[in-house]
């Protein structure tokens, strides 16, 4: 009997670990809140060893580096993005609606959007939610080459929106990312008829 509590005493005194269990995750997401909080410019793998309370080299044991960082960040933004949206129709619509949860996702973090930018995408998620807005042009029509240039189109003017906000000017990126979201999709639309056009008379 004494020997079991004198054991049982010992088994409370085994330390519990103090810091918290390093995942891929968890670096990602500390690396984002130290963008958000101080710039991209703090964004270094000894800083996000730092922040969690370890050593440099043990965040090799998940990341490769820097740039796995940054794509680590874009992925998070893209989970955040509604792709149920890429379900509508028609292809107008659909991209739309995505443009609108895509500018809505990178306002909340604007800081990032230099380190995203210097860098091409990389992520076999964020390329397979690109897929899913591919599939819905391909669907209407568009030409392949033309799919990539088109999804970018709107992502320029959702990323000029995000930024703006950045700035506290909701109310002026408001009315003109409406503006410029549906003179796009004018312009492609008539772009699109008249490839459709030229392709039914070839």
């Amino acid at each position: 009997m004494h020997h079991q509590q004198h054991k049982l005493g010992q088994d409370r005194q085994v330390p519990r670990p103090s810091k918290p269990l390093l995942t891929r995750d968890l670096i990602m997401r500390t690396a984002l809140r130290l963008v958000d909080e101080h710039g991209p410019q703090a964004l270094s793998t000894n800083r996000i060893a730092a922040e969690l309370g370890v050593k440099g080299p043990s965040l090799y044991n998940h990341i490769s580096g820097r740039s796995e960082v940054i794509e680590g960040l874009r992925e998070l933004l893209t989970a955040d993005i509604d792709f149920s949206a890429a379900d509508l129709r028609p292809w107008p619509v659909a991209c739309e609606r995505l443009a609108c949860s895509y500018r809505d996702s990178f306002a909340a973090h604007p800081r990032t959007v230099p380190l995203l930018a210097a860098q091409p995408i990389q992520s076999a998620e964020v390329l397979g939610a690109y897929e899913q807005v591919f599939g819905v042009l391909r669907e209407a029509g568009w030409p392949e080459n033309e799919l990539f240039p088109v999804v970018r189109a709107f992502e320029y003017v959702a990323l000029g929106a995000a930024t703006d906000n950045a700035v506290g000017v909701k109310e002026a990126a408001e009315p003109a990312f409406n503006i410029g979201i549906t003179a796009l999709i004018h312009g492609l639309e008539q772009r699109l008829k008249a490839h459709l056009r030229a392709t039914a008379t070839e």
